[in-house]
C-alpha cells in the first residue's frame, strides 16, 4: 500500500462512522452542532496519530501478555494530555463534549489501529494510518453535526441563518434525531460508492463495411 492509499482509505474505503461503524457512542452523542462534531473528531485524531506512533516505536520491546493493557495507558496518557488541553484553552467545547472526553480512551477505531496497524508497521505508516482514519472520523463527525443543527437549529458553527423564531425540525437535535441522520448519510454515500463502481457501458462498435467485389 503507497502512501496516498494509506491516507485517503479513512475518508473513503474504511471510514470509520460511514463504512465501518465504529465509535458510535461519540458519533451519536456529540454530533448536536457541527462544532462539537469537528472538535471531537480533532481531539481524537491527535490521540490516534500519537497513539500509532508511540505504539510503532515501543512495538517490539513489549511482551505480547501485556500488548494491550500497555495500548491502553499509552492511549489514556494523550488523551488525558487532550483534556488537559481543552479545559485550559478551549472551556466551552470542554464543556459540551463533558464526559466523551475521557471516552476516548476506550474508542474502538483507536485501539484497533494500534492492534491491527501500529504494532505491525514503522512509524511513518502508523502515523499516515492515524492522521488518515482520525481526519475520516472527524469529517463524518462534522457532516453529521452539520446536518443535524441545519435541521435542528437552523445554523451551522453557530451562525444562524434563518429568522428568530422560525420553526426547525427539533428532532434533529435530540438522540432519535442523530440515528435519523446519520442512517439517511450513510444510505447517501453507499448510493454515490455503488454508482461510482458501476462499470460504464460500453459503445457498440459500428460493422465494418464488406470489401467491394
Amino acid at each position: 500500500m503507497t502512501h496516498s492509499e494509506n491516507f485517503t482509505k479513512g475518508f473513503f474505503k474504511e471510514n470509520a462512522v460511514f463504512v465501518l461503524l465504529l465509535g458510535m457512542c461519540p458519533t451519536l452523542g456529540v454530533t448536536t452542532t457541527a462544532f462539537n462534531g469537528l472538535g471531537m473528531g480533532l481531539a481524537t485524531t491527535f490521540v490516534l496519530v500519537m497513539s500509532n506512533i508511540v505504539v510503532a516505536l515501543v512495538k517490539d520491546l513489549v511482551p505480547d501478555k501485556v500488548r494491550i493493557p500497555t495500548f491502553v495507558v499509552i492511549i489514556a496518557s494523550f488523551v488525558a494530555i487532550v483534556e488537559m488541553g481543552l479545559q485550559a484553552y478551549i472551556p466551552f467545547l470542554y464543556e459540551q463534549l463533558g464526559l466523551f472526553i475521557p471516552l476516548i480512551v476506550v474508542n474502538c477505531i483507536i485501539l484497533g489501529r494500534a492492534e491491527s496497524f501500529a504494532s505491525k508497521n514503522s512509524v511513518l505508516p502508523s502515523m499516515i494510518d492515524g492522521l488518515s482514519m482520525g481526519l475520516g472520523f472527524a469529517m463524518a463527525l462534522t457532516m453529521l453535526g452539520t446536518v443535524r443543527e441545519i435541521l435542528g437549529s437552523g445554523s451551522v458553527f453557530g451562525l444562524s441563518f434563518v429568522p428568530q423564531g422560525a420553526t426547525t425540525i427539533l428532532i434533529f437535535v435530540m438522540p432519535p434525531g442523530a440515528f435519523i441522520a446519520l442512517g439517511y448519510l450513510i444510505a447517501g454515500i453507499n448510493a454515490l460508492q455503488a454508482r461510482a463502481r458501476k462499470p460504464k457501458p460500453v459503445a457498440a462498435k459500428a460493422p465494418e463495411p464488406l470489401p467491394a467485389n
